[in-house]
């Protein structure tokens, strides 16, 4: 990363996407190219929800946004000059939140990677984490609101998007290339 992007001041690579759209994959893999922290929902959120038996939809939407709260509150706390990969549904609250929390954060640059998926992939993806996902998280009922989602859900596009199309193998090259430039320009 370049001298002038740590002194542009705060900036945010936002890594949005459907559940089970591959935004974990992607953070780590753009974590470990830039020296970047990565904050989660559910890095933040699940912790939490091992100390609870029942966790219904409703507390967990609540956790979430507890979650979410977190990690505004954590990058409006941090230097000038931090860079944080935000990994997270950014679609799960209204997009005016989203620009009231980057606004209290005082974020100068938005970046964005859009994993984009067909509802089919992601239902199929979520589907084989059932078994291994924390108790708490929406079990098979939520596959058919996922399908829907997917193929309906938009970035939010408040600055520069990169799109991972999520349905072919991704090239990592090209997105490495695109963030570099991103984060220097």
């Amino acid at each position: 990363m370049s001298q002038t992007t740590r002194t542009q001041g705060k900036t945010v690579v936002l890594v949005n996407g459907v559940p089970a759209s591959g935004k974990s994959t992607i953070a780590h893999l753009l974590s470990e190219q830039f020296a970047l922290p990565v904050l989660t929902i559910d890095g933040i959120k699940e912790p939490f929800m091992a100390q609870f038996d029942d966790i219904d939809r409703a507390f967990n939407r609540r956790l979430g946004c507890a979650a979410y709260e977190v990690i505004w509150s954590i990058v409006a706390a941090s230097p000038k000059q931090c860079v944080f990969l935000i990994d997270a549904w950014f679609g799960f609250q209204p997009k005016e939140s989203l620009i009231r929390y980057l606004e209290h954060a005082g974020i100068n640059r938005v970046l964005e990677v859009w994993n984009s998926i067909p509802g089919n992939l992601a239902a199929a993806r979520y589907a084989q984490r059932l078994e291994v996902r924390r108790n708490g998280h929406p079990g098979e009922e939520y596959l058919p609101e996922l399908l829907r989602l997917a193929d309906s859900a938009q970035p939010m596009s408040l600055g520069p998007v990169y799109i991972v199309d999520q349905a072919k193998p991704i090239d990592s090259a090209a997105l490495i290339s695109w963030m570099r430039h991103a984060l220097e320009d």
